[in-house]
């Protein structure tokens, strides 16, 4: 056996940097027999000894009183600059409305709610009167919103309208322990604000110094895709070392280099770790944060074009959304082969970024279509974006070539609820295409054995509530996914451990790359791979609604039911096309042989899809079983 030896890894070739910003540092790597076994990058920031979340606010007023903190959209649909001052002092007024109310250090206040102003503002009054909040997804059922609030033991619990209110109030009766039950849509703040006037402001600032970066900050409830959720318990630490080292590496993102100040438009949920930790990094960075609580199109395009954000944070979902939309309207004009070139010139620009630049004429035909078609993807964007954050599950080398082509740089990032976010992220000026870059600084990646990936770094949580699994600090953490480094510290996720299939033949295979091919085309909604202990693979295919409503309309079959649609054989002619380019990723055994189409999408209301849009295998595969047995038919 070779031994072990580590070394620094080279720097992938990139463009000096610019304005100002920090050449990322290289990962430290481990190689044994051979393979890359292990990454590590040295932290950038100093580990805080004092202080909590709570205190950002006060920090940022103190210190920059009238820098612009937040956007507050109007009912008018205009957005009004909330400065850090003004901030400050709405989160001091609710802290002590909490405090009135008779909240105690340490009690957990439940959120559940879409992405609005309110509830960063009730996140922060929390952590400043020393409480421990916990996000509950807006569209959880009945039975989910109990268990969570039941588990955590929350005393209180704000709700966004009337019928999150009535779900609530059914379970009361279950849950003995909650005391107070608040709706931001019939006033619910005014009112905090109003029972803490007599309050004096030294209580709150006594309340935030009992609080420290080893205090629990908050209680986040893994989605789960089997089983009852569990509460990550994350710390005020856990936030500084994730948020300071992400602001840090990704200085162009946070820290505009240029006149126009950096600002994004946060539209995914608050209830999940990723919009929860970019919510925190841009208060913590003074970078303007503005809430879009609705995803539908017309909603957030008017929200996008309002508050013209300059970074985005985004799942894969709204990226396919945005490239297929447009893909879509071009057909409609009669240009569909030329946003089709566009396309592949624009993926060609991004496949050379961070290494040498493209040729004259690549770059000639790139300008070309940047009035046509890059420049209106932007558009779609709010016009001003430049970056786009995007995590929750893999992107795909196609799309982010494309978007890196037409303008908009993406940094790719992999993390969990355990890790209170990214574990690893794109590097600025040194991309590779296909990974989830490098370890953020301050953490270390190991390949096991058996190809699982495990993480080690203060982000890293330190175990469930209510439960004796714990994780020490140093202590490697399993995350059940698997993944491969190469020779540079980039880390590719392959699949996950638990959802990894095993033929008959005895092959194994990842579901993943597979999955998420097919679910960037437009007519591909989810998809599902299914093959454990079965002599071939087979696939689950259900269709985008919005793709299908434009192929509908393109080949006038609207009025086809969709019973016979699913056996329409110019729609399963397309989708084969697809799966065929899927099956080019791996090899004949590993393969997808036959498909079936369903008539319905996977959903999180058929119990298919958790909050997350996570597919819940078992359950598909139990509500599907005829299915699944006729591709296996002879």
């Amino acid at each position: 056996m070779e031994a072990a030896r580590t070394s620094p890894a080279a720097p992938p070739a990139a463009v000096p940097p610019a304005g100002g910003a920090p050449r990322p540092v290289p990962p430290r790597t481990t190689v044994v027999d051979g393979v890359v076994r292990e990454a590590e990058v040295p932290a950038l920031v100093p580990v805080p000894v004092r202080g909590a979340l709570g205190d950002i606010p006060f920090d940022n007023a103190r210190e920059a009183p009238d820098a612009v903190v937040l956007g507050r959209k109007q009912r008018d649909g205009s957005w009004r600059d909330v400065t850090a001052a003004e901030f400050a002092a709405e989160v001091l007024a609710v802290a002590k409305g909490l405090i009135a109310e008779g909240m105690r250090p340490g009690d957990r206040l439940a959120i559940m709610a879409r992405t609005t102003y309110e509830w960063t503002l009730l996140d922060f009054a929390a952590w400043a009167a020393a409480l421990v909040t916990v996000p509950v997804y807006p569209t959880s059922s009945a039975l989910q919103a109990r268990w969570i609030l039941h588990d955590s033991g929350a005393v209180a619990c704000a709700v966004e309208d009337t019928a999150q209110a009535r779900l609530i109030s059914g379970e009361r009766a279950a849950l003995p322990g909650l005391t107070h039950l608040w709706e931001f849509d019939t006033g619910a703040v005014a009112r905090l604000v109003k029972a803490g006037e007599r309050i004096p402001d030294a209580l709150v600032h006594e309340r935030r110094a009992l609080c420290s970066p080893d205090t629990i900050a908050t209680l986040v409830y893994t989605s789960g895709t089997t089983g009852r959720p569990k509460g990550c318990v994350l710390t005020h630490g856990n936030f500084f070392a994730e948020v300071d080292n992400a602001v840090e590496l990704l200085h162009p993102v946070f820290r505009a280099a240029s006149e126009e100040p950096a600002a994004t438009l946060l539209f995914l949920p608050l209830s999940h770790i990723f919009g929860r930790m970019v919510a925190v990094g841009c208060l913590r960075a003074r970078v303007r944060l503005g809430h879009a609580p609705s995803l539908a199109s017309e909603d957030l395009l008017a929200d996008l074009a309002g508050f013209r954000p300059t970074f985005l944070l985004a799942i894969p979902y709204v990226l396919e959304k945005v490239y297929n939309t447009a893909r879509a309207t071009a057909e409609k004009m009669g240009r569909a082969s030329s946003f089709d070139r566009a396309a592949r010139i624009a993926r060609s620009v991004g496949e050379s970024a961070g290494g040498k630049l493209p040729s004259l004429g690549l770059r000639a035909a790139r300008a070309l279509y940047d009035p046509l078609v890059y420049r209106r993807i932007r558009a779609a964007l709010g016009g001003r974006v430049r970056y786009v954050i995007s995590g929750g599950s893999p992107l795909g080398r196609r799309l982010a070539a494309f978007y890196t082509g037409a303008g908009v740089e993406v940094f790719e990032g992999y993390g969990l609820t355990e890790t209170t976010g990214a574990t690893t992220v794109t590097p600025p000026l040194a991309p590779r295409l296909g990974t989830v870059g490098w370890p953020l600084p301050g953490t270390a990646v190991r390949i096991a054995d058996d190809g699982e990936v495990l993480l080690r770094g203060r982000h890293v949580f330190g175990g469930y509530w209510n439960t004796p699994y714990a994780v020490q600090p140093g202590q490697w953490f399993a995350t059940g996914d698997l993944g491969e480094l190469d020779a540079d510290g980039y880390l590719t996720i392959t699949g996950r451990k638990k959802d990894l299939i095993i033929t008959s033949g005895g092959k194994n295979v990842a579901p993943a790359p597979l999955e998420d091919w097919l679910r960037a085309h437009p007519l591909v909604g989810q998809c599902m791979v299914v093959g454990d202990n079965r002599p071939y693979v087979t696939a689950l295919i259900t269709l985008e609604p919005d793709g299908l409503a434009h192929w509908r309309r393109m080949r006038r079959k609207e009025g086809v039911p969709m019973a016979d649609l699913v056996r329409d054989e110019e729609l399963l002619g397309e989708i084969q096309r697809a799966v065929d380019e899927a099956n080019q990723l791996v090899s004949r055994a590993e393969s997808i042989r036959r498909f079936t189409v369903l008539a319905h999408d996977f959903t999180e209301d058929r119990g298919h899809l958790t909050p997350s849009l996570k597919l819940r295998r078992a359950a598909i595969a139990r509500d599907h079983e005829r299915e699944i047995e006729d591709l296996y038919r002879k």
